[in-house]
């Protein structure tokens, strides 16, 4: 009896992986992307940057211990019965990397412009638990690896030299192509048949992701990282008193709180109209937030900027750096706010006005 037991059992690590793979691979997934969620929900970006780096260390120390392994470089019984367990450690960190990725960048990002880039992060992600035989080929493993690379860095720099803009994105990727070659030189050297038989692959590949990450920049898909809207809204009244600004809103059944489209402003005569937002950045950051009120024109089909006013902001409040802006006079129809920061775009506060005879009943909110 109980030699049929230990029958069943797995005989070697490789054997277990595949055994369990099935189960194993979609738990660490629910798992990781819980673990990311708790961590990066407040962009705290000390524990986002360690986090992001131990990840991608990982990636990349398994990266080179499997190929040297594979190559005879590395010797010995302990390396080959740890080289099975290699790839699923490879595809554990790409998968958590890509998990603080899309949770990092959805909150700073407006769904309007910056859904693609998004959702091509959360196709990695989901991706990446289909692709553990792929996680065994040199090329394929550089690839995912820059696509990593550049999404860290484009998140690190920022916040390490407390400077944003297109300058910062292309300085971002000079520094992910001077590691991915310095990465790749290293392995020329050590082991030369890898490279040998990837280089124009890798080149295709690298060349690719570079070309999207700027056709998704320079079109405002990519979010501008690390700025990330906490919270915005459109109000009747807006009044700082010391640190608290006091919100005036119309009251909202409680599913209404978490649509931000769509909201009706009830305009009384010679009311203004009032939004308020909370920016989030890093500690010592200072920047200029720009409020864009645009009307939407029924005739022509098309939104009219009306108003921009600009604000500076200075970073390290958790609940956001607040302001808000004013518009008088504010024509019955569909408005909407964008929230920019150097043209790009955060998020959007969308709205209609509707005018009414009297005042409505609002609520007081306090941030």
């Amino acid at each position: 009896m109980m030699r049929q037991y230990f029958s069943k059992l797995p005989r070697s690590t490789e054997e277990l992986l595949h055994w369990y793979e099935r189960y194993v691979s979609p738990v660490t997934l629910i798992t990781g992307f819980l673990i990311d969620a708790v961590i990066f929900r407040n962009v705290d970006f000390v524990a986002s940057i360690f986090l992001l780096s131990g990840y991608l260390t990982i990636a990349a120390a398994g990266i080179v211990l499997f190929h040297l392994i594979q190559s005879g470089r590395l010797k010995g019984r302990l390396f080959l019965q740890i080289i099975p367990l290699i790839p699923a450690a490879i595809q554990f960190a790409f998968g958590a990397l890509f998990s603080g990725f899309v949770i990092l960048y959805s909150q700073s990002a407006a769904v309007a412009s910056s859904w693609i880039f998004i959702a091509i992060l959360a196709v990695l992600l989901v991706g990446n638990e289909r692709f553990r035989t792929l996680y065994t080929q040199f090329a394929f493993q550089a690839t995912i690896f820059f696509t990593a690379l550049i999404s860290y860095v484009v998140f690190f720099l920022p916040v390490m030299t407390l400077r944003i803009g297109t300058e910062m994105f292309l300085v971002s990727e000079a520094i992910a192509v001077v590691v991915m070659v310095l990465l790749l030189r290293a392995f020329g050297y050590f082991a030369p048949g890898i490279i040998r038989g990837a280089r124009w692959r890798l080149l295709r590949s690298i060349g690719s992701i570079l070309l999207i990450f700027n056709v998704l920049y320079f079109t405002n898909a990519i979010p501008p990282i690390p700025l990330a809207l906490k919270e915005a809204g459109v109000y009747h009244d807006v009044q700082r008193t010391g640190d608290v600004y006091a919100l005036q809103a119309e009251p909202l059944e409680w599913y209404q709180q978490y649509l931000n489209y769509n909201t009706t402003f009830h305009r009384a005569p010679g009311e203004r109209v009032y939004v308020f937002s909370a920016i989030y950045a890093p500690p010592r950051l200072s920047t200029t937030i720009v409020h864009e009120w645009q009307y939407y024109d029924e005739a022509a089909k098309s939104w009219e900027t009306r108003s921009s006013v600009s604000f500076p902001i200075s970073g390290g409040r958790e609940g956001g750096y607040r302001g808000y802006t004013i518009l008088s006079n504010a024509a019955e129809g569909r408005w909407r706010v964008n929230v920019r920061n150097q043209g790009k775009l955060i998020g959007r506060v969308s709205f209609r006005v509707e005018n009414v005879e009297t005042p409505s009943e609002t609520v007081l909110l306090e941030r």
